[in-house]
């Protein structure tokens, strides 16, 4: 598969890197904060925004139990079930965030966590579905996200390759043939030493499938870096300022940084053409300037050329210096002069 289509924009090695913006928690709570998030992404060069699409009952319970406590990470000392409720995009959200991107003409998807949400999203008409990395063990989710008929994208974060074709199968069994697979490091920030961003192209090759990475890491060099080995799809954590310290900011671009994202990308995608050598149109001009023969004394008609009277120097206007020792010894056909170009005529047979 070389080419899949989310919402009529081509994502594949032939097109341009299709670069996501993903809102998770940044909205701090406020509607309007997303909205103004959504907005800026469109802004700073964002194909689309991602939601995530869950309750806090539909992903745990609420219990203080030792199970349910964080003990690590960004989030430690918390509840599973307070994260979640301080992080969630309300489900009535939905309805007017996937409006207001119509409106402004990007395009939006979002992460389902159980079949609820599956269901909201497809009243929506949501053109894609994100199976987010700690989902890809869920096999009866992948299989009700496929039956859509809409393109999967999963990221594979902590999973090995046994769960990876796991979730493939699930996709494939639900119907789904379209599916991109990132690479991904579930921590947060993500160590950009631990990136092994080799794992991109080898994604592709070994699942057959359009490969792409979800970012964790801090600044935009994974991100650029991926697309330079073959990514077609970057996924990034957007905030409008890491100030407003929500659950996610610590790991999200600013705009500035997102439009970083969004033009060194395209820039490394571009920077990749194809293989071959060939001159290039651009270097057409400076051929000239490339070393050639040229007499730098002058030399009557009969006399001998020497190393002395001939040089390889710049401009490119006499023969390649490839024939220089050939040259050497022969006689001139008539009189040279120092600063001609070395021809083919000017020596005798």
């Amino acid at each position: 598969m070389n080419v899949i289509k989310i919402a009529n924009r081509n994502i594949g090695p032939a097109y341009a890197p299709y670069i996501v913006a993903e809102l998770s928690a940044n909205h701090n709570g406020s509607l309007d904060k997303a909205k103004a998030i959504i907005l800026a992404a469109k802004d700073m060069g964002a194909d689309a925004v991602k939601l995530q699409t869950y309750t806090p009952d539909t992903l745990t319970i609420d219990s203080s139990k030792n199970d349910f406590l964080i003990k690590s990470g960004p989030w430690s000392g918390y509840k599973l079930y307070d994260l979640y409720k301080q992080a969630y995009t309300p489900f009535e959200w939905h309805k007017p965030l996937f409006e207001y991107c119509k409106e402004i003409d990007i395009t939006c998807f979002s992460s389902p966590f159980d079949e609820t949400a599956v269901d909201l999203l497809e009243s929506l008409d949501c053109p894609a579905y994100k199976i987010a990395s700690f989902e890809i063990v869920d096999i009866p989710l992948i299989k009700y996200a496929a039956k859509t008929g809409k393109p999967l994208i999963i990221s594979t974060g902590m999973a090995n390759q046994k769960e990876i074709e796991e979730a493939l199968a699930a996709a494939k069994e639900g119907g789904c043939q379209e599916i991109i697979l990132l690479h991904c490091i579930s921590s947060y920030p993500a160590p950009i030493e631990q990136s092994n961003l080799l794992t991109v192209p080898d994604i592709a090759k070994r699942f057959g499938v359009i490969s792409g990475l979800s970012d964790h890491t801090l600044g935009t060099v994974a991100s650029v870096t991926a697309v330079a080995l073959g990514a077609s799809f970057i996924e990034k954590h957007f905030t409008l300022d890491r100030n407003d310290k929500g659950p996610d900011s610590e790991f999200s671009l600013e705009p500035k940084e997102f439009f970083e994202l969004t033009s060194s990308t395209y820039s490394a995608w571009k920077a990749l053409g194809e293989a071959g050598y060939a001159r290039k149109e651009a270097e057409e001009e400076n051929v000239i300037f490339r070393r050639s023969l040229y007499f730098v004394e002058t030399i009557k008609k009969g006399e001998v050329i020497t190393s002395g009277n001939m040089r390889r120097i710049r401009p490119g206007y006499g023969i390649s210096p490839k024939y220089y020792e050939s040259i050497l010894g022969k006689k001139i056909e008539h009189d040279v002069y120092a600063g001609e170009p070395v021809k083919w005529t000017d020596i005798s047979e």
